[in-house]
């Protein structure tokens, strides 16, 4: 039987760090290879591979569309791309943005299991929210092994913890403690039942929809049951995951959330909309002053009932504004 020898790895906030110290620990003949998620912006220069590269002796690479999965080799995922693992090769694809990210944890630790099973070793670092947790579920449900960073000296700590909360992790590690036990799994053979454990449906549903497949015909809808919310991307109805722990919503058109990115989300959206109200008051304001100035100049109308409602507008702008202000205070001294 194979050993344990795909290795998928998912961090945001504080994981290069994180991953640097474990790459730098791993002997030149490590003979797993290792897939590695960590949470970037569409935009991002590039960078990573050469960062992990220049930490320790294995080479590193980011993942290309239909290549061959070489042992040994570590593969980062690219700047908005999900990476896929697919037998024998891996899939790069933009599917539709998970937990707020593209590229994003859960995809590439779902394909894995669904295509290595007992395999596959699951490890979540430090990073914010909950990405990567529902991954890690799957990971555990297939046979495979899961491993979660010390939230006690995560930078982020939140992804750890929400693992640690929600999925019977195998082993709680801290970083100088990784690359040892991932040298003693991938020199331990996998569970012979690998092959033997039938995939949920709801999990290949999930793969196809990464994949780019249409989220309605590969049966989204089979997925849960309609919510009372919409999907802050597209607006498209929710559905709320079946038994899902944590709780879990997709749209129609495939954009999947967990409660907390969710949230996250309509925060977001919450604060656009208030500075969009906030430029609509102080525009209105101006008129008002504009209208009032022209308003003496031509001795014609009301000018100082025109002043007044400019300042009674400024004001509502004001306290919309002090809201916004309040609010990133309470999250910064929530995230301190």
């Amino acid at each position: 039987m194979p050993g344990k020898d795909i290795i998928v790895i998912g961090a945001s906030a504080g994981g290069i760090e994180a991953l640097r110290s474990v790459f730098g620990s791993l002997p030149a003949d490590f003979p797993a290879s290792i897939f590695v998620v960590l949470h970037t912006s569409p935009d991002s220069p590039g960078v990573l591979a050469h960062i992990f590269a220049e930490a320790g002796p294995l080479p590193v690479k980011y993942a290309v569309h239909g290549e061959r999965i070489e042992p040994g080799w570590i593969y980062v995922a690219r700047a908005d791309h999900h990476m896929l693992v697919a037998p024998g090769k891996i899939e790069l694809t933009r599917g539709p943005r998970e937990n707020r990210f593209r590229p994003a944890i859960d995809p590439l630790f779902r394909s894995a299991a669904q295509t290595y099973g007992p395999r596959v070793v699951g490890v979540i670092l430090s990073g914010g929210l909950d990405d990567g947790v529902n991954g890690l579920w799957t990971i555990k449900q297939l046979g495979g092994t899961t491993v979660v960073q010390d939230p006690d000296e995560a930078l982020a700590p939140s992804m750890p913890l929400s693992a640690l909360t929600y999925v019977r992790v195998d082993y709680k590690v801290r970083v100088a403690e990784l690359a040892p036990l991932l040298v003693r799994l991938a020199a331990t053979r996998a569970d012979a039942r690998e092959g033997e454990l039938a995939v949920p449906e709801d999990i290949e549903i999930e793969v196809k929809i990464a994949k780019e497949d249409k989220a309605t015909t590969v049966g989204v809808q089979k997925l849960g049951t309609p919510s009372m919310y919409a999907c802050p991307e597209c607006h498209g109805v929710l559905l709320q995951m079946k038994d899902a722990n944590p709780l879990r919503f997709r749209c129609h058109t495939g954009h999947a959330y967990t409660l907390e990115s969710l949230l996250a989300d309509m925060d977001d959206v919450i604060e656009d909309s208030l500075w969009s109200a906030i430029r609509a008051l102080e525009e209105r304001a101006m008129l008002m002053r504009q209208a009032a100035a022209h308003a003496r100049e031509a001795h014609a109308g009301d000018a100082r009932a025109l002043l007044e409602f400019a300042e009674e507008t400024q004001r509502r702008a004001d306290i919309v504004r002090q809201a916004v202000f309040d609010e990133h205070a309470k999250a910064s001294g929530a995230g301190a």
